[in-house]
């Protein structure tokens, strides 16, 4: 199967005017003009393409790397608006669509946007959207606090700054803690600050102890990092025995490890609650 959007890897099979004609292990075939071949390729060789639609809407290989590729994020610049949307520049001869209703505020030429890049399947053709939030994922957050993270700055708030995280989640750099200028589309590190118990992520640009969310969370901890890392009891433990080793609730217990876990400093095993390596920094 040839993919479009992204690199193939892909056998030389013939050679016409027009260029190579490279094929899959299926025989599908894509053309690569003559204008990207390059010196020593031949036939029976195998090359590593970019595969898109030209001007004509017909599939094309390319060895041109391009800005942005199938289900990707970049900082483009904006080339062109017309009646049904922008066209931005992504490095290839046809510009990449951009319609009107992806863009969450109206495009002006010559401006830059963070945009991901995405198939349309009803036209089989690339296209590019600046509602970032709708390409990230939301419900299962494989992170752990004080985690090294790449991010992408794609937006300003009256809160600080939103940023992609591992080209995957959503995060909030705050504005009070940016110590220095972040532009859109700036790419960098960061570190996992919080992942709270909505999903939504707090990312510092600095590296940054756990820091319990409430008292019970704390108390917790504490008397995990003074007993070896391990307290004897689990969410099946009787009211009692909860209260009489931590003095809350079998509820307010609950909660607390709920979120510790969440936020991996703990692990939950049938015979009590460990410290993690997370945990213990």
């Amino acid at each position: 199967m040839i993919n479009i959007g992204e690199f193939n890897t892909l056998s030389i099979a013939r050679q016409t005017d027009n260029g190579f004609y490279l094929v899959d292990d299926e025989e599908n075939e894509v053309l690569l003009p003559n204008n990207y071949i390059e010196k020593g390729w031949g036939v029976g060789d195998e090359v590593s393409v970019f595969v898109f639609n030209d001007s004509e809407d017909r599939l094309t290989a390319t060895n041109i790397t391009p800005k942005i590729k199938l289900d990707d994020f970049a900082l483009l610049q904006c080339n062109a608006i017309n009646s049904v949307g922008a066209f931005m520049d992504w490095g290839l001869p046809k510009d990449l669509f951009v319609p009107f209703k992806e863009q969450k505020t109206k495009f002006r030429e010559s401006k830059h946007y963070v945009v991901a890049m995405y198939l349309d399947y009803e036209s089989e053709r690339l296209v590019a959207s600046n509602k970032i939030d709708s390409f990230l994922e939301f419900d299962e957050i494989n992170l752990t606090i004080n985690q090294e993270v790449g991010i992408m700055i794609y937006e300003r708030t009256p809160l600080g700054y939103n940023c992609i995280i591992n080209r995957l989640y959503k995060g909030l750099i705050y504005e009070n803690e940016v110590f220095r200028d972040l532009n859109i589309g700036e790419q960098t590190v960061g570190y996992i600050k919080t992942v709270r118990d909505d999903n939504k992520i707090d990312v510092s640009l600095q590296k940054v102890g756990f820091k319990a969310q409430d008292a019970n969370q704390e108390k917790i901890l504490n008397i995990l990092k003074g007993d070896a890392g391990y307290i004897g009891l689990t969410d099946k433990s009787k009211p009692e025995e909860i209260y009489e080793e931590l003095k809350m609730s079998k509820k307010a217990f609950k909660k607390a490890i709920g979120g510790l876990y969440k936020q991996k400093v703990i692990w939950l095993k049938k015979d009590g609650i460990y410290l993690t390596k997370e945990g213990r920094d």
